[in-house]
């Protein structure tokens, strides 16, 4: 069987709302754990939840210096992701490009049978 640990945690993290508006805000910069909880209206023993799984996953890490804690984008990329949903993708749009060749085929037999029946 193969293993997803990454991707699960990656996916998992990602599955939030609250999180991936984490992860945009600190794109742009980073931000204390009481930044991120003011932004997002939420306590500050919400947001160490978040940022947690974040961290568990990698897109996040964190910093204490004295009692605050700084977040900022991880380390780690995305690239199995994009890998993965890139071949996931590959494998839908050849499913779909096979069904448009059924639904034509149907098309062109149901015209040829509206044909048929005027006559």
């Amino acid at each position: 069987m193969v293993q997803y640990s990454h991707l699960d945690a990656t996916f998992a993290a990602l599955s939030d709302v609250t999180r991936r508006g984490v992860l945009e805000r600190l794109g742009r910069s980073e931000a204390s754990i009481s930044e991120l909880a003011e932004k997002f209206h939420m306590t500050l023993t919400g947001m160490k939840k978040h940022v947690g799984i974040l961290e568990e996953a990698g897109l996040v890490a964190t910093e204490k210096v004295g009692r605050v804690r700084t977040c900022r984008l991880g380390a780690r990329r995305l690239d199995e992701e994009a890998a993965w949903i890139e071949r996931h993708r590959l494998l839908w749009a050849a499913r779909f490009d096979e069904l448009d060749v059924i639904v034509e085929e149907l098309k062109q037999k149901e015209r040829g049978d509206g044909r048929k029946k005027r006559r």
